[in-house]
């Protein structure tokens, strides 16, 4: 029915009129108009023009296995004949939630053998916090309260995961509750100066140990960071910087949570980010790719340490949701961890995303605009500057980059700008053409913004 009147209903003027939309300029996106999509397929978006749109953000880095997958629907489908909904609370629990929990024990880094259910990342985060802070008043050290963050980080929209990240903007939105401090993310080409790469992950690992000096051990919950920061513009840390991380940690008996919203299940090349790039967290958070995005799902992954004491010495847990392990979105992940096992596609990651970085630097290496392409597995950023010699940004910073993205969406592409960095996490099953038509496409972008920002500075 809906396909009949899709062509007769003026979308965008109800759009406008009833719907509030995330992260969003309202008054702005009411001038312009909001694009409305109306299918997908593979790697490709289809608007209500019929336009085919590349997605080279896999939704909102979700999407690893691609649009419209027929096992998901049928996964779907099947459990929702059987059992369409039950909590866990009550003594109760359901069969896919139990499996997907084994599942994930089995996947996860070594000693993350327990999972608690959500419906997003914010979820799962806010859930770790609250964990990190009853752990350590179950161990009757109930000053510890604090956790750690880093400027740029992102761990979701709710006022603790606000509060935990780095993004000021959300900061003055009320994401600013007490007992959260922020530490220098390991941005070597924003910030590492005349320090090699090396030097620049030891320089920044080394600011959390200032500030746990600064603020106290005995003061301080848990670290949290992202493998690597993807909202905050793919930052990549050098090579030296987790371990030093884990090293503080331990020493300081700071527990470590690993954000592993946008890097779990095979976006990195490893199953996750903390695989890659050898953290040893004592919690990890996932959400995202544990169902491609296909229904709504997160979980924290504790390790034996944290579990136990929870379990045995903690009582009752005055936290949980409604969908807490809901049994259709456990059953669509369960068949979407088949379809990245069966397919190879966390290995794929690696090769793709190799192959997608050697053709970017192939086709913009001599662009006057471009400063860095930098990426591990299919996840990686494209820095737009003003002087490429002396890594200079551009004034007012953003701009450029949504300019660039922009006439990304022109050529049929979709990518993320932050601040004026370009940034791709494409499903996981890409083609080598579909690699190819991304190139293109960004180089058309790309071309058409520098063109737009020289033309303005000559006026």
């Amino acid at each position: 029915m809906l396909d009949n009147i899709i062509g007769a209903t003026d979308w965008q003027g109800l759009d406008a009129a009833h719907h509030l939309h995330p992260f969003t300029d309202h008054k702005a996106l009411h001038e312009a108009g909001v694009r409305v999509i109306t299918g997908a397929d593979g790697v490709f978006l289809i608007d209500d023009k019929g336009n085919r749109i590349l997605d080279g953000m896999a939704g909102l880095w979700c999407v690893s296995v691609g649009y419209s997958r027929p096992e998901l629907v049928a996964a779907a489908a099947a459990q929702m004949t059987t059992l369409p909904y039950y909590n866990t609370f009550f003594k109760t629990t359901t069969q896919p939630a139990i499996s997907l929990a084994q599942r994930l024990a089995k996947l996860a880094p070594a000693g993350l053998n327990r999972a608690f259910f959500a419906c997003s990342g914010s979820e799962a985060v806010d859930t770790a916090l609250r964990m990190a802070r009853f752990y350590w008043q179950t161990m009757g050290r109930p000053g510890k309260k604090i956790i750690i963050g880093r400027e740029y980080g992102y761990h979701g929209s709710t006022t603790l995961g606000a509060s935990a990240g780095g993004m000021v903007d959300m900061h003055r939105q009320g994401g600013d509750m007490p007992h959260f401090a922020h530490i220098l993310p390991p941005y070597w080409y924003g910030y590492g100066g005349q320090m090699s790469a090396a030097e620049f992950g030891l320089y920044a690992a080394r600011q959390l140990e200032a500030k746990i000096i600064e603020l106290g051990a005995d003061n301080i919950a848990a670290f949290i960071g992202e493998p690597l920061q993807g909202a905050g513009g793919v930052i990549i840390p050098p090579e030296t910087y987790w371990p030093e991380i884990n090293r503080i940690c331990k020493t300081h008996d700071i527990l470590l949570i690993a954000d592993e919203v946008i890097c779990g299940f095979g976006r990195t090349g490893k199953m996750f980010g903390s695989d890659y790039f050898g953290i040893a967290p004592d919690m990890m958070t996932v959400a995202k790719a544990i169902t491609s995005g296909y229904l709504p799902l997160s979980a924290v992954m504790l390790n034996d340490r944290i579990a136990d004491v929870l379990i045995n010495e903690g009582g009752e847990f005055y936290h949980g949701f409604t969908y807490s392990g809901h049994p259709v979105a456990c059953a669509v992940a369960l068949a979407n961890l088949d379809i990245i096992e069966s397919e190879g596609l966390v290995a794929r990651a690696t090769d793709m995303g190799a192959l997608l970085r050697a053709q970017l630097h192939a086709a913009l290496d001599d662009h006057p605009m471009l400063g860095e392409i930098r990426g591990v597995g299919l996840i990686g950023a494209i820095e737009l500057v003003a002087d490429k010699r002396t890594r200079r940004f551009f004034d007012k910073r953003g701009r450029v980059g949504m300019i660039c993205r922009d006439h990304c969406i022109e050529a049929g592409l979709i990518m993320r700008a932050v601040r004026d960095t370009m940034v791709f996490s494409p499903p996981l099953i890409i083609s080598e053409d579909e690699i190819s038509q991304l190139v293109a496409r960004f180089v058309t972008a790309i071309d058409r913004t520098y063109q737009q920002v020289r033309d303005e500075v000559q006026v």
